[in-house]
C-alpha cells in the first residue's frame, strides 16, 4: 500500500507533484527577485562610491565647502565616538533587563509587560526617538549636541541587545543552572560565572546587530547632534556624523558633494554588511 501511494501512476501523487513543483518555481522566482533589487542596490552603490571609497583624502580631509576637494574624516570621526559612546551605555542596560527577564521574571506579569514594551520599542521608527531625546534633552538645554545623538542611539541599542540577551539566555540548559544551585552557588554567581559564560557568543551577537542597526540611522541625529562642518572632540556641541553627511550632500545640488555621498554611503554600507556577516558567523558557531 506504501508503494502504490508514491507510485507516479497514483493520481494524488501526481497532482501533489505539481503543486510542489509550481509553490518551488513561486518560491525561486520571489529568491530571484529579491537577490536582483539587492545585488543591483549593491552594485550601483560600489560603482558611483568606489572611487571615493579608493582616495585617501576621503578619510583624512574635513567635509568641504561647494566647489572644493575634501573627504569625510570628520564625519566619520563622529560617526564612531557616537556609536561607541551610545553603545557603551545601550549595552549594559539592555543586557541586564535581559537577564531580568530570562532569569528572575519567568513567570510574573512584570517580565510579559516588559517584553511587550521592548517589542513595541524594537519595531518603533527611529524618528520618534529622536523626536524624543528632542524634547527631553535637546529643547531643555538650547542646542543640539554629540551627547543627545549617543542618547539617541542607546536607546535604539537596548531593546536589542535585551530581546537577544533574553532569548540566548533561555537557551542554556536548566541543568546547568540546578547543578550550580545544588552546589550551594548564589543566583547573581551562577548568572555571572555559568549562563553568561554559556551565552556569551549569542549576546556578543546581539550587540554586533545592534551597533550595525545604529551606524546607518539618520532620523534621529537630525533632531539631536545635527552636523558640524569641522573636527570636533567637543560632545556637548553639534557633531559630525555620516548619515547627516550624506543626507545633506545628496540633497545638494554640487556634484562634488554628490560624489562624497555616495562614498560615505558606500562606507557604511561595507560596514554594516560586515558587522552582520561576523554576528552570523558567531551565532552559527555557537549553535
Amino acid at each position: 500500500m506504501g508503494t502504490s501511494a508514491i507510485s507516479p501512476s497514483n493520481p494524488i501523487y501526481r497532482r501533489r507533484k505539481r503543486k510542489n513543483a509550481v509553490m518551488l518555481a513561486i518560491s525561486s522566482m520571489a529568491l530571484a527577485f529579491g537577490l536582483f533589487w539587492l545585488v543591483w542596490i549593491l552594485a550601483t552603490l560600489l560603482y558611483e562610491g568606489g572611487a571615493a571609497l579608493a582616495r585617501l583624502s576621503l578619510y583624512t580631509q574635513m567635509t568641504p565647502p561647494p566647489g572644493a576637494d575634501g573627504g569625510l574624516a570628520n564625519a566619520i570621526y563622529g560617526s564612531l565616538i557616537m556609536v561607541c559612546v551610545g553603545t557603551f551605555f545601550g549595552t549594559p542596560v539592555g543586557i541586564l533587563a535581559g537577564t531580568y527577564l530570562a532569569e528572575y521574571g519567568k513567570s510574573g506579569w512584570l517580565a510579559s509587560a516588559t517584553r511587550f514594551l521592548n517589542d513595541v520599542l524594537l519595531s518603533a521608527p527611529s524618528i520618534v526617538i529622536g523626536l524624543f531625546v528632542y524634547s527631553v534633552y535637546v529643547a531643555q538645554v538650547g542646542h543640539f549636541s554629540g551627547w543627545a545623538g549617543s542618547v539617541a542611539l542607546a536607546l535604539l541599542v537596548v531593546p536589542v541587545v535585551v530581546r537577544t540577551t533574553d532569548d540566548m539566555l533561555k537557551l542554556v540548559p536548566g541543568a546547568l543552572r540546578e547543578a550550580a544551585a545544588a552546589l550551594g552557588c548564589p543566583t547573581w554567581k551562577m548568572i555571572v560565572l555559568i549562563t553568561y559564560r554559556a551565552a556569551r557568543t549569542g549576546i556578543l551577537t546581539g550587540i554586533l546587530l545592534a551597533v550595525a542597526r545604529i551606524s546607518g540611522e539618520t532620523a534621529p541625529l537630525l533632531f539631536t547632534s545635527l552636523n558640524n562642518q569641522f573636527f570636533s572632540n567637543n560632545m556637548n556641541a553639534p557633531m559630525s556624523n555620516l548619515p547627516v553627511v550624506i543626507f545633506q550632500f545628496a540633497m545638494s545640488p554640487y556634484e562634488d558633494w554628490h560624489r562624497l555621498a555616495w562614498g560615505g554611503a558606500a562606507l557604511i554600507t561595507i560596514a554594516v554588511l560586515i558587522l552582520n556577516i561576523v554576528a552570523r558567523s558567531m551565532f552559527r558557531r555557537q549553535a
